[in-house]
């Protein structure tokens, strides 16, 4: 265990799988209506958690298959995060407020003065999870008649990343006077420009909003590339990776502390959250018979369809949903393009199964059964050094997470494996990250 305390850290992740909103439970009808997620971080805060993280995207349909195919997936249509988080900030006290803002399509002046500006407005509670944004669709909507290539995306985002740190620090942190009798609101000496010019920006600075409480708000990195595991070694203070076994998570885990090394930073500085599908249920198989309903929720064409978007080219209408993929080149090579694994244990996975592994939990680690069992899996991996923490998500939204709430992190506690009360005021603190 790389943190200090030995304590677990959690986020949130309500972005919710996209044929999720098909689940019965789910409140999808509620998905624009703030009293969905108010509900889901008065959850998330009365079970300690440190953070809930929205994702983002620039266009309707996030895989770049074209809008046609948008109209099968929940989370197509999203809020704007930050506004979101603006208004979630008035309705909490105590729990991390991250989302994504791309570093292709901004300007660092503008996502520099938002996250400070949450971070003001929250008490120091801010992160922003840095992406370089990948897909057509999402060029298309900044005129743009292709995406740029990863090579350049990620040098854009380096430049992106060092120019918004240098914002935020462009205010030392006394330099607010306020001082009414000498007429000085604050000290000039101590706010400076930043001259940032290099082949991707141009920025003079300073910012013109005060040094963010934290200093610099939590930054968060989930590339997979060697370009994007450089980024976040360099420049993160949470990394999201995907690992489906242990043996996958310790590799990754080391992997990304290594990585922290070479940049001259310290283990505990970068923290490793691989993403964690959890169903909690009072005995395993009624965790067991919450996922059956849920693949059962979702009707043979729509699934096909959808598991389609992820291999173009491979016609599923014909083949029987309850059979594996036929290895052919073709599918093979598909699959491998889009991280699918056709089989699992040493066994070919169905269409079915196949279908609500991305429909219902991406392709991230699962847990299915009671609370003592996910508690179990949640102490493995920290205690084998294959993650720092989880960025957890589910299938139902609040009622979801109520159960991890209610049934897993009083088993946490009880084993001295997360938190009792928040530690700190800012998310940094109670990250155990050191303040900028």
């Amino acid at each position: 265990m790389a943190l200090a305390d030995g304590k677990i850290r959690l986020c949130a992740f309500p972005h919710a799988p996209p044929l999720a909103w098909r689940v019965p439970g789910s409140r999808s009808e509620g998905q624009f209506d703030f009293k969905l997620y108010r509900d889901l971080v008065s959850t998330l805060e009365r079970g300690f958690f440190d953070a809930v993280f929205f994702a983002d995207n620039l266009s309707l349909n996030p895989w770049g298959a074209g809008n046609e195919a948008a109209h099968l997936i929940g989370n197509a249509a999203v809020f704007e995060p930050l506004t979101l988080l603006s208004a979630l900030s008035a309705l909490t006290e105590h729990i991390g407020l991250m989302a994504t803002a791309s570093t292709t399509y901004n300007h660092p002046f503008h996502v520099a003065r938002k996250f400070a500006s949450l971070d003001h407005l929250s008490g120091g509670r801010a992160g922003w999870n840095v992406v370089t944004s990948m897909t057509l669709t999402e060029a298309a909507n900044f005129g743009l008649l292709e995406q740029m290539s990863s090579e350049a995306r990620y040098a854009r985002a380096n430049s992106f990343v060092d120019c918004v740190t240098g914002l935020w620090n462009s205010w030392e942190p006394d330099a607010i006077l306020n001082d009414h009798a000498g007429g000085v609101f604050f000290d000039p000496a101590k706010v400076h420009a930043l001259n940032h010019a290099d082949a991707h920006f141009s920025v003079a600075g300073p910012l013109n909003l005060a040094r963010p409480p934290q200093g610099r708000p939590v930054i968060c990195q989930a590339g997979t590339s060697d370009a994007g595991l450089d980024l976040a070694a360099r420049t993160a203070d949470l990394v999201f990776v995907n690992g489906r076994t242990l043996e996958e998570g310790q590799g990754l885990y080391a992997k990304m502390k290594a990585r922290a090394a070479r940049f001259g930073r310290a283990a505990g500085d970068l923290a490793v959250l691989p993403g964690l599908f959890f169903i909690v249920g009072g005995t395993e198989a009624e965790a067991q018979r919450m996922l059956r309903d849920a693949r059962d929720a979702i009707d043979t064409p729509t699934a096909k369809r959808f598991l389609s978007i992820f291999l173009p080219g491979i016609d599923l209408e014909p083949l029987d949903y309850d059979s594996p993929l036929p290895e052919t080149p073709a599918i093979v090579a598909a699959a491998a393009r889009a991280q699918i694994r056709l089989s699992e244990g040493g066994r070919r996975l169905t269409i079915r199964e196949l279908c609500s592994s991305h429909g219902n939990h991406w392709r991230h680690l699962e847990v299915v059964g009671s609370a003592e069992q996910v508690a179990d899996l949640i102490e493995t991996w920290l205690h084998a050094d294959a993650a720092d923490g989880f960025n957890l998500f589910t299938l139902a939204g609040p009622d979801g997470y109520g159960a991890f709430v209610d049934g897993v992190v009083p088993e946490l506690q009880q084993r001295g494996l997360f938190r009792t009360a928040y530690e700190g005021k800012t998310l940094r603190e109670n990250l155990g990250l050191p303040r900028y």
